[in-house]
């Protein structure tokens, strides 16, 4: 495998670009950096196509310009710094949370508040080293805010999530810890939640049968690096999400 990223043509859909940085609205099923199982075809791929030679040496070698990231299959609001200060000053801005981030999750039933919080530590799962859990010893502290934006009885919920820390997976860990799993994780959901047999059978298996998990990074804003300037970006759920909860509502 080659020692770098190569530059492959990959159409994303930009926000906004300018010298220091592009904001981008990542689509699901996009790797964002190369790793074992994906080797190419990955953003930074389309991003070293996009940006040109000079994109190499920003920060990290084999995630050129890749401040923080989002899952596989998590669409939503990313964004790149194309310069060395932008990749310090964005580095410290999602280390130190000085930032506004929020994502939607189409859950399974229905937290008892409409608002809360969910707090636990973070680590591998001892029981598999795949798979995130809140864990007893050994973890990094996490906490998660939540608020109810939509329901459909105690079927289903969608939340707005806002993260006071960033450990990995961890809306879909701590979802799926207070027994409300995101809808279509293939991970964190071991079985037919209970929620589920509060709906028809038609409707009970589009949910079911989704395909990734139904979460989405909805809105990112942070100040400018350079210019110090509020910038603020929101992308709609994607129209594969969006098909779920115009079902949900056709009931």
């Amino acid at each position: 495998a080659p020692a770098r990223p190569q530059p492959q043509a990959i159409a994303f859909d930009i926000l906004f670009e300018d010298k220091d940085l592009i904001v981008l609205d990542k689509p699901a099923g996009l790797v964002v950096h190369p790793a074992p199982g994906n080797p190419d075809g990955t953003l930074v791929n389309a991003l070293l196509a996009h940006c040109g030679p000079g994109f190499t040496g920003i920060g990290a070698e084999k995630r050129p310009g890749i401040v923080h990231r989002l899952d596989k299959d998590t669409s939503g609001v990313m964004v790149v710094a194309k310069t060395q200060l932008a990749n310090d000053a964005l580095t410290a801005a999602f280390a130190a949370r000085d930032l506004d981030r929020a994502y939607v999750a189409l859950c399974w039933g229905a937290p008892a508040q409409p608002e809360g919080e969910v707090e636990g530590p973070i680590g591998r799962d001892k029981r598999d080293r795949k798979r995130m859990a809140v864990v007893g010893s050994g973890g990094k502290y996490a906490l998660t805010r939540y608020s109810r934006l939509r329901a459909w009885g105690l079927a289903a919920t969608l939340l707005e999530c806002r993260l006071a820390t960033g450990r990995t997976h961890q809306i879909r860990v701590h979802m799926s810890h207070i027994g409300h799993p995101v809808v279509g994780d293939p991970i964190y959901i071991r079985r037919v939640p209970a929620a589920a047999r509060l709906l028809d059978t038609p409707l009970r298996n589009l949910l079911l049968d989704f395909p990734r998990q139904a979460l989405h990074a909805a809105r990112l804003g942070f100040r400018h690096p350079r210019t110090g300037a509020n910038l603020s970006f929101e992308t709609p759920i994607p129209p594969d999400m969006q098909a779920i909860l115009d079902a949900l509502d056709a009931t």
